[in-house]
């Protein structure tokens, strides 16, 4: 009887492994510091084991995290938590522990409906239809975060490349 619970855990853990970097990158779009990212990822994951999916591919299962990260975080920056500090009194956000990345850290500086979309098109590689669908916004919504984080993005950029 344990071979069914251990084929369980490990189909669980190599899940994790494939998709935990995604998921942690998502919630960081989001709350932008690294403890509350971290607990975020974990309850995304918490999501899963408490009531386990079935997924018709790699695919599926990477769309259906990034939803369920997606909405669990906008739950917490509703949340009368996120609300009891002023962001103007706390220190800048520190990256993620592993981003080498500099045009994330541009990407990040954008407010939160174009940072998430920029994010999900340029570093996770969905179009803007499938964003959409993840965040049940409507298709043309996400096509204008993307227009107006890219003029954003341009204005920010010049001066770098400029000099």
């Amino acid at each position: 009887m344990a071979q069914p619970e251990h084929n369980a855990r490990d189909s669980f853990v190599a899940l994790y492994e494939r998709h935990v970097d995604t998921v942690y990158r998502v919630c960081y779009t989001y709350l932008r510091n690294a403890p509350d990212t971290e607990d975020a990822v974990q309850n995304v994951f918490l999501k899963l084991l408490a009531k386990p999916q079935s997924f018709k591919s790699t695919e599926h299962e990477k769309a259906w995290l990034i939803r369920v990260a997606a909405n669990h975080c906008k739950d917490c920056l509703k949340s009368g938590w996120s609300k009891r500090f002023a962001l103007e009194n706390i220190a800048e956000p520190v990256a993620p522990p592993d981003s080498t990345d500099w045009t994330l850290e541009v990407v990040l500086t954008l407010p939160e409906p174009q940072r998430v979309c920029t994010y999900l098109y340029y570093y996770e590689g969905y179009n803007a239809k499938e964003i959409a669908q993840m965040l049940g916004s409507p298709h043309s919504t996400v096509r204008n975060h993307l227009s107006d984080a890219r003029a954003a993005l341009r204005q920010k950029l010049k001066g770098d490349f400029d000099e």
